[in-house]
């Protein structure tokens, strides 16, 4: 199937353009994940903190390094192959710190089904 494209700027008050390569929708996961996305950061841009309610996420680092503020308690570096799941009711942030693009995927697991 072919994925949908979008760019988004400031995602949650974060820096940069933001490139999603959406893989699902919510309505095709019929309403038990929010999204299923392949993310792309350029050098320097970042997604800002926030807080999930009624869902958690996981970020999977494909290629490039991630900084991750882990719900404010601490700061992780991930790389490939490497994973952070956010909770229900926690925060985050992830930010490219590199020299190279940072390409993750991102699910929104909802915690009952929408």
């Amino acid at each position: 199937m072919k994925l949908t494209p979008e760019d988004r700027t400031n995602v949650q008050n974060g820096n940069g353009t933001v490139h999603f390569e959406h893989i699902l929708t919510s309505e095709e996961m019929k309403g038990m994940n929010k999204m299923y996305s392949q993310v792309t950061l350029k050098p320097g841009c970042s997604i800002g903190y926030h807080t999930h309610i009624g869902n958690g996420e996981d970020y999977y680092i494909l290629k490039g390094k991630a900084l991750v503020n882990d719900n404010q308690e601490r700061e992780v570096t991930l790389l490939p192959g490497e994973h952070l799941y956010c909770p229900d009711g926690k925060g985050h942030s992830i930010s490219n710190p590199g020299s190279e693009d940072l390409v993750f995927m991102a699910l929104i697991i909802n915690s009952k089904p929408q």
